[in-house]
């Protein structure tokens, strides 16, 4: 399940419309934070979906990684740059909290995120 999940969020962050919809469907009755979050990231239900990603997340990795969303979300560049920072110096596998890291825009450097 988890190798499913990490291949959805990958191709999500590779700008695959199918897995962006597919998560947003897992999202209607799963609870894993990682699959709450990338369909908030991929919806406009964001601030639900992160609601239940915090409810559901047990492990300091899935704490983080709602709030690194969260951050994104409200646009607390401040906040996001030392929760990425913390979070990516402990799972430097950490596609996703990356992913929202590049996507979030900079002043002086253009906005990147992902639109359908």
């Amino acid at each position: 399940m988890a190798d499913d999940t990490n291949l959805l969020v990958r191709r999500m962050i590779a700008g695959d419309a199918e897995a962006r919809a597919q998560l947003q469907a897992l999202a209607r009755t799963r609870t894993s934070p990682i699959v709450l979050v990338a369909a908030a990231l991929a919806g406009s239900d964001g601030d639900q979906l992160l609601a239940r990603a915090a409810a559901a997340a047990t492990t300091t990795r899935d704490r983080q990684l709602v709030a690194i969303a969260a951050a994104h979300l409200v646009d607390d560049e401040e906040l996001l740059d030392a929760l990425v920072r913390d979070h990516l110096a402990d799972h430097p596998d950490s596609i996703l909290a990356a992913w929202i890291a590049a996507q979030h825009p900079r002043p002086g450097r253009p906005a990147t995120r992902h639109q359908e």
